[in-house]
C-alpha cells in the first residue's frame, strides 16, 4: 500500500500563502512597532499561526483570521474595517477551481495505480480539501480518500487497522517531516520523503539520517524506481 500526501507532493500549495504573506509583510512592516523588522514581523505571524494550528486546524480561512490576529497584535488594537476588508480581498488567491500539479505526477501516479493500491491522506479544512482533490482530476487513482484534522501517530495508527495493513509494508509519501515522514515511522511504516521547497515552516522537522526506512527522493517521478 503506498499512502500519498496532497499538499505541496501532489501539487503546489504554501507557495500560493507564501505569496499572500509576502504581500502582507509589504504592507505591514512600515507600520510595525519600532525595532521590529520584516523578519520580525514575520515572527510574530508564525507564532500566531503555530497557535492556531492546535486550536482551530489548517486551511485559508484560519489562515486569513491569523493575519487579523497579527495586525491586531502589531498595532495594539483590533483591526480596522479597512484592514479587515484587505485580509478578506486575499482570500480570492485560494479560491481557484484549478489546481497546479507537480511534475511528473499525473503521469507517475497513473503508472504507479496500476502496480499498486494507493490511498490519499490530507489535513485541513474538509470542504477545501475536497475541493482540492476534485480540481486535481487524481481521484480514480486512489482507493480511498481521506481529510483528516490532523496527521500524527494516532492517524496512521488508525488507518493500519482500518485496512489491515502491514506496517512493514506500507510506505507514506510526502513532503512534510512533521506530518507525513515522522508520524507514520512512529506508526511503524515505512516512508518517503520528497522536499519541497515552500515547505510551511510549521512542517518542518529533523529527520534521522540513519533511518534507512525512509527513503529521499528529489523528485515525484523517482517513484517508478522504486515501486
Amino acid at each position: 500500500m503506498l499512502i500519498f500526501d496532497a499538499d505541496d507532493t501532489l501539487w503546489e500549495n504554501n507557495v500560493i500563502y507564501e505569496r499572500v504573506i509576502e504581500e502582507f509583510l509589504e504592507w505591514m512592516t512600515p507600520m510595525a512597532p519600532p525595532g521590529l523588522d520584516r523578519a520580525g514581523v514575520r515572527g510574530v505571524l508564525d507564532g500566531i499561526e503555530a497557535a492556531n494550528a492546535v486550536t482551530l486546524g489548517y486551511g485559508s480561512k484560519v489562515f486569513l483570521h491569523s493575519l487579523g490576529q497579527c495586525v491586531a497584535q502589531l498595532r495594539g488594537r483590533a483591526a480596522t474595517a479597512e484592514e479587515s476588508a484587505r485580509i478578506s480581498g486575499w482570500a480570492a488567491a485560494f479560491a481557484g477551481e484549478r489546481v497546479e500539479l507537480m511534475p511528473g505526477v499525473a503521469e507517475t501516479l497513473a503508472e504507479l495505480a496500476r502496480r499498486h493500491e494507493l490511498l490519499l491522506l490530507t489535513k485541513g479544512d474538509t470542504e477545501e480539501q475536497r475541493r482540492k482533490v476534485t480540481a486535481s482530476g487524481l481521484t480514480r487513482h486512489f482507493r480511498d480518500v481521506h481529510i483528516v484534522a490532523e496527521k500524527n501517530t494516532a492517524t496512521y495508527e488508525e488507518l493500519t487497522r482500518a485496512y489491515d495493513l502491514v506496517p512493514s509494508s506500507a510506505w507514506m509519501i510526502g513532503n512534510s517531516p512533521k506530518s507525513d515522514i515522522l508520524p507514520a515511522r512512529a506508526a511503524g511504516l515505512n516512508a518517503v520523503f520528497i522536499p519541497h521547497q515552500h515547505t510551511w515552516v510549521l512542517e518542518h522537522g529533523d529527520l534521522d539520517p540513519a533511518d534507512e526506512k525512509v527513503l529521499r527522493l528529489s523528485a515525484f517521478g523517482e517513484l517508478l524506481r522504486h515501486f
